[in-house]
């Protein structure tokens, strides 16, 4: 199969607080800050945007292959917990990493299945995860700059 690009836009009003349209395929959500660090709470901000993504394609992978996999799973939930120092992105503490430090996946399954058998499917959701891939091994990363006036 051939190399699929997807794409999203991101779009700000630069009046008051920090939220954010992301638009892909004709399909939108706010992600946003809370008043805390300048935003409106319209949304959860970018960092729990991420969590979720991961959380949610796992589940997504889990569904997918799950018969595949001679897994029995009548339900799946998935907790993605990050440890972020916001002191790093503030620039208050220049030895802050600014994104996160650990990620820790919280799986919840339903399943006639073994434990064994159950971890090894987790073994199979994380390594067949492209969320989690794109996170673990970093694509290459470009950027273009266009002055609109």
């Amino acid at each position: 199969m051939a190399v699929t690009q997807f794409k999203s836009v991101s779009e700000m009003d630069m009046g008051k607080g920090m939220a954010v349209t992301n638009t892909a395929r004709g399909m939108s959500f706010i992600l946003d800050e809370p008043p805390s660090l300048g935003g409106t709470d319209q949304g959860m901000n970018p960092v729990e945007g991420l969590l979720s993504a991961l959380g949610a394609c796992k589940c997504i992978v889990a569904k997918a292959f799950a018969s595949k996999n001679r897994i029995k799973l009548e339900s799946v939930r998935i907790e993605c917990e990050g440890d972020l120092d916001p002191d790093g992105f503030l620039g208050k503490n220049p030895e802050a990493k600014i994104g996160f430090s650990r990620i820790k996946t919280n799986y919840f399954f339903k399943a006639d299945n073994t434990e064994e058998e159950l971890q090894a499917f987790v073994r199979f959701i994380e390594s067949h995860c492209p969320v989690m891939d794109s996170i673990v091994n970093t694509p290459v990363m470009e950027d273009s700059l266009t002055i609109e006036r």
